[in-house]
């Protein structure tokens, strides 16, 4: 007589029918507390799937801002040559800092008094000094705050401390917890996207990381790179050699859409209906869905050979001149954070002479402030914020190093005390707040801390920073860990 063969029992169905079933809520809540440890099973506090970058989340309170420019200048813009003018150092410089030597990384000598000249732009009257007069101009915009700090006087854990809200690799960046929170608002775009030439700094990737948070909402890094620093930004310029491999040379797009829609059935088939449990394979085909997707608008939003001779010009040559104006158009299409770095590495860490910061500044003073002219122009800078700093400042006193322990021309890392100005996106315009001591060396008046910037930048989005939240590991995490404080005073 012959028989079907019955197929195997597998251990998932013998757990079901051992005991009545009891076995398999073991099972159940072993598995349940796996995916929790792997941060797949977490309650979304917005009642949305956070697994998608699209949708648009219920807000806290009406939003002021709704996308977010970062412009940032790794490596440790000095402050007392910049946007904290100190007559004091000027008065004392070569004489010993009072109460005794700072405290920092390297041995540091008398007071240095900057080599830079200040003067007042706009009617407000904001003291900007010779390095950036093009962000002078634009004077009655901008909010310096004067009193940042932050932990660490390394760059690694203080680029970390500015990007993810902890010193340490492995926390979510502030881009990942915008696009988690809010969603974007052009699902044929990454939503958080990070500028750069080359990977900036020996962290890289995990500065724009998505961490514990679902796959979608990691950071896309796309090099601004230009063949010569005097080049036009416009000039022999070819979007598609800007983001290599976006194009599928086999395959036509209906083909891909074909083939994404079969991994994404069988996928589901292999889990009863359920979606992957499997953070990597979750990553592959969210990957591969965003890849898709910018296939049909990336090359059209990153051709900036679209713009007009008018607007190349007002950025000026350079890389961070092409970053800013793509971070430009890329929030005009609804990314909702893009983030300019300067270059590879630490370029603005100028220990042997601060002279060296004049290079740097002309490269980026023209399209720092093209941003905010360019937005004003396409009617974005009302509900653009922009964000503009370092990881930490410098100290006010000349460092003594090399072999010889010689005395140098440049400034040592300063945690305690650092710039940083803010544009947009309902911030009062024309306005310092905070203030470091005579010599800016440390915050002493309403001192603000990296976390403080966070609460203020998620605020400004229309987010409680106390309430974005993702249950990994069996804690709540949120960008502004256990702290943070909105600085209200700073907005309109």
């Amino acid at each position: 007589m012959s028989h079907k063969s019955k197929p195997p029992v597998t251990r998932r169905d013998a757990l079901c029918k051992m005991g009545g079933g009891f076995g398999m809520l073991a099972f159940a809540s072993l598995v349940g507390k796996s995916l929790e440890a792997a941060g797949l099973a977490n309650p979304d506090p917005y009642g949305f799937g956070g697994d998608r970058q699209d949708v648009a989340r219920p807000l806290d309170h009406p939003a002021r801002a709704k996308r977010v420019i970062f412009l940032y200048m790794n490596g440790g813009l000095s402050q007392v040559d910049s946007f904290d003018p100190k007559p004091m150092l000027a008065k004392y410089h070569g004489q010993p800092m009072p109460n005794g030597a700072v405290a920092t990384e390297r041995k540091t000598g008398t007071l240095f008094k900057s080599p830079f000249t200040f003067r007042k732009y706009g009617q407000s009257g904001l003291e900007v000094s010779e390095l950036f007069p093009m962000v002078g101009e634009c004077a009655d915009d901008i909010c310096v705050i004067r009193s940042m700090y932050t932990d660490i006087p390394n760059h690694e854990p203080s680029m970390l401390m500015m990007n993810t809200g902890h010193t340490q690799v492995g926390r979510p960046s502030i881009g990942s917890w915008l696009t988690y929170g809010l969603g974007s608002d052009n699902k044929n775009l990454p939503g958080y996207v990070v500028l750069c030439p080359s990977v900036p700094t020996t962290v890289g990737p995990p500065l724009w990381n998505n961490a514990f948070l679902p796959a979608v909402h990691q950071g896309t890094f796309i090099s601004d790179k230009v063949e010569r620093a005097d080049q036009i930004i416009g000039k022999d310029f070819d979007p598609k050699k800007l983001v290599s491999f976006i194009n599928n040379k086999e395959f036509a797009l209906p083909e891909q859409r074909r083939e994404l829609d079969l991994i994404e059935k069988l996928e589901l088939l292999r889990n009863g209906g359920a979606k992957t449990a499997d953070p990597q394979l979750d990553a592959a085909i969210q990957s591969m869905e965003v890849a898709y997707q910018m296939q049909t608008e990336a090359p059209d939003v990153f051709d900036i050979r679209k713009e007009s001779d008018a607007t190349l010009k007002l950025y000026g040559t350079g890389s961070t001149a092409r970053g800013c104006l793509m971070a430009v158009r890329l929030v005009e299409r609804g990314v909702r954070m893009v983030q300019v770095y300067y270059a590879q590495g630490d370029p603005w860490d100028h220990h042997d002479d601060i002279q060296r910061h004049r290079k740097n500044a002309k490269d980026s003073d023209q399209p720092f402030a093209a941003v905010i002219k360019d937005l004003k122009s396409r009617g974005l800078f009302k509900d653009t914020l922009v964000v503009c700093g370092s990881e930490f400042g410098r100290t006010p006193v000349v460092e003594v190093g090399g072999g010889a322990g010689t005395q140098q021309n440049g400034r040592d890392h300063n945690p305690f005390g650092f710039s940083m100005w803010l544009a947009g996106g309902g911030i009062k315009g024309g306005m310092t707040y905070g203030a470091t001591d005579d010599f800016g060396f440390k915050a002493i008046d309403k001192p603000v801390h990296v976390h403080d910037l966070h609460a203020t930048i998620l605020h400004l989005m229309g987010i409680d920073h106390t309430k974005l939240t993702y249950r990994y590991s069996g804690r709540d995490f949120r960008l502004t860990d256990v702290s943070g404080n909105v600085i209200h005073d700073i907005i309109s």
